[in-house]
């Protein structure tokens, strides 16, 4: 009696690890699902290979490798970080840097040229109007708003 327990345990142990790398490959057929969600003939067959290599000993890493040098890299639903997929991964943390980059020089730039600008007023060089302009607008706090009912209702509504 306590064999054919052990033995259970055992071919459940073997299922589940079958069913854990079934949920891991894509179905070659239907594309969107796992072979272990999917009915179509090929997803059986996969699930029988998985099985048949579990049985003859082979470890998951060899099961996977097996089938993507059998039907390719797509056919695992986590592809492998080599270069190919590197660019694809670090194209947006790459253009994310350099747009955030870009502000904060413009940011930098416009901050030395309203030091420049300041230095050049104490001097008694003549600002340009569009130089007028910018330092106003750095040196005059935008009013506060309005307090009254009607405006705290257009605020409201403007959400």
């Amino acid at each position: 009696m306590e064999k054919t327990d052990e033995e259970r345990k055992k071919a459940q142990m073997l299922d589940a690890r079958a069913r854990n790398i079934s949920h891991n490959v894509r179905c070659t057929e239907c594309g969107s699902q796992s072979i272990e969600d999917s009915q179509a003939d090929i997803a059986i067959l996969l699930r029988q290979l998985i099985r048949d290599e579990i049985g003859a000993g082979k470890t998951d890493k060899e099961i996977y490798n097996k089938l993507e040098d059998e039907f390719g890299e797509t056919v695992l639903y986590a592809p492998k970080f080599d270069l190919q997929t590197a660019a694809l991964w670090l194209t947006p943390v790459i253009i994310a840097g350099g747009t955030a980059a870009g502000l904060v020089y413009q940011k930098h730039r416009q901050r030395k040229n309203v030091d420049i600008m300041a230095l050049n007023l104490i001097r008694g060089v003549p600002l340009t109007p569009k130089e007028r302009v910018t330092i106003l607008d750095v040196l005059i706090p935008p009013s506060p708003p309005p307090q009254g009912l009607a405006s705290r209702l257009r605020r409201w509504l403007n959400r």
